[in-house]
This record gives C-alpha cells, sequence and structure tokens, in this order.
C-alpha cells in the first residue's frame, strides 16, 4: 500500500502591504482585487488582522469567495487570548474570537494560530488549562489549532507531550532569535520561515529554498527531517503523511511573496 502524502501549502503574511504593488502585484492592480491575485498566485495565507480586531462574518465569506479551492487560510487568534498573564483565564476570550464568524470561510479554513509574546514563559499547568479551551468544533466545522511560543522555557519535552496530548502542532519557526521546536505535535505543521533578506530578488539562496522545499517534502511523507532542532526525542515516522502550513513571513517583507512563489514551484 503507498504511504499517503498530505498537502503542502505555501503563503505569506496578509495581503495589504504597499511595497507589494509593483514587486508581487501588477502596477495598476486595483487593491480591491489583491487578495484574489494573492489566492490565485499563492496556495495559503495567514490573516493577521484578526489579532487585533474583530471582523464581521460577511467579511469571512469576502475572503473565502476571493480564493480557488484548494486553498486555505490559517487565523492568527486574538490577541486578547494570548496576551494575559494567567491563561486558564481566558475562556470567555476564545470564545468570542471563535465565534466572530471565521467559520464562514468554509473549506477555505485552514489551522488557527495562537501566538504569545516572546517573554511568556512555560507553565505547564495554566498551558495545559489554555489547550483545553481550544474548541475541537465551531458551528459543525472541525478545528485545527497551532501555537506559537517564543520563551526558550518552551523548548522542553514537557511541552512537547503537553501539544501531542491535545493534537495541537507547534509552530516551527526559522527565526534569528526564538527557538526553534521542530517536534511534531499534530495531524500537520505549521512553519513560519522569516528570514528573507532583502539583497537576494527571492529572499533566500537557492540552497536555502532547496534546503526548505526537501524539509515541506519530508514533512509531508510523515518524516520529522534533518536540520531542525527539536526539544524531545525526534518520533518515527507518522503511519499517514501530514498536511504542511508554510508561510514566508518577516525578514525583508518586500521579498516574501516572490519567495513564496519560488518555493511553490520547487515542490510542484
Amino acid at each position: 500500500m503507498a504511504h499517503m502524502r498530505g498537502d503542502i501549502r505555501v503563503g505569506i503574511g496578509g495581503w495589504t502591504f504597499e511595497p507589494w504593488r509593483g514587486a508581487f502585484y501588477p502596477v495598476g492592480l486595483r487593491q480591491a482585487d489583491e487578495l484574489s491575485y494573492a489566492a490565485a498566485h499563492l496556495t495559503a495565507i495567514e490573516i493577521n488582522g484578526t489579532y487585533y480586531s474583530t471582523f464581521k462574518p460577511e467579511s469571512f465569506a469576502k475572503w473565502r469567495d476571493a480564493a480557488p479551492p484548494g486553498f486555505r487560510y490559517a487565523v492568527k487568534a486574538s490577541r486578547f487570548c494570548t496576551n494575559r498573564k494567567v491563561l486558564a483565564e481566558a475562556e470567555a476570550s476564545v470564545a468570542k474570537f471563535m465565534s466572530q464568524g471565521l467559520t464562514e470561510l468554509g473549506d477555505r479554513l485552514g489551522p488557527i494560530l495562537w501566538q504569545f509574546a516572546p517573554t511568556k514563559r512555560f507553565d505547564p499547568a495554566d498551558f495545559a488549562a489554555f489547550l483545553a479551551l481550544l474548541p475541537a468544533q465551531q458551528d459543525g466545522l472541525a478545528m485545527s489549532h497551532a501555537v506559537e511560543v517564543r520563551h526558550a522555557s518552551f523548548a522542553c519535552a514537557e511541552f512537547v507531550a503537553l501539544a501531542r496530548k491535545h493534537d495541537v502542532a507547534i509552530v516551527i519557526a526559522d527565526h534569528p532569535e526564538y527557538p526553534q521546536i521542530g517536534d511534531l505535535t499534530a495531524g500537520f505543521v505549521y512553519a513560519r520561515v522569516q528570514k528573507s533578506r532583502e539583497d537576494i530578488p527571492a529572499g533566500y539562496s537557492e540552497a536555502e529554498l532547496e534546503d526548505w522545499a526537501r524539509i515541506a517534502k519530508s514533512w509531508a511523507e510523515g518524516h520529522a527531517p534533518d536540520g531542525l532542532h527539536y526539544a524531545a526525542a525526534r518520533e518515527k515516522t507518522a503511519a499517514k503523511g501530514r498536511d504542511v502550513y508554510m508561510f514566508l513571513i518577516g525578514g525583508a517583507k518586500v521579498r516574501n511573496p516572490v519567495a513564496a512563489q519560488t518555493l511553490i514551484a520547487r515542490l510542484g
């Protein structure tokens, strides 16, 4: 029996950024058409506006209609859920965020991203209480969750085990300051690659993009690839592949759309 490989989707953070006009978006493209253009040329977008504001269901429905079949949006959760001293007290904020209408994205909805401040330390009991608040479904739609932790205290086997217990993905970061936790803890992989450079047209060297393509393919086939930092013992190959979400963000932001397109081309 052939090993089932997951889907790999590659994208950027947001779609509104003035320097992308002319560098990614064609000169003269209406701003109102930028999302549909981005969705046609990439395979995923991380919606970041939801971190700062609440949106109406109509907004999510509009974003859904702008994207082709197979495209996925990741949605960054509200900062009011994650930027707090006691995470266990976030229940009302989590419920408010989840019920604003994001399920209008329908089958274009990918994972929910819960991002924590770089100063937030790992408190096992409190973080376990927070993960227990994340719903497995909303309005009848299955939910997938990823957590981006950015303090070195999370780089431990206890945190990896906790994420696996709750079937929550640990965001695998490639960042100059934050720890990389390459451990696979859910049925999908969420990576944020954040080291693009402005002096390279594609943001990254040929060798770097080739290496990320290798890593993404390995994840999709169910493996824990070489070349990453793991906080616990590397798990054996999964029985089936994983869907992969890889976002080229941060760094030299102007280069990220081209970096994502180049990586998509390499992945075939």
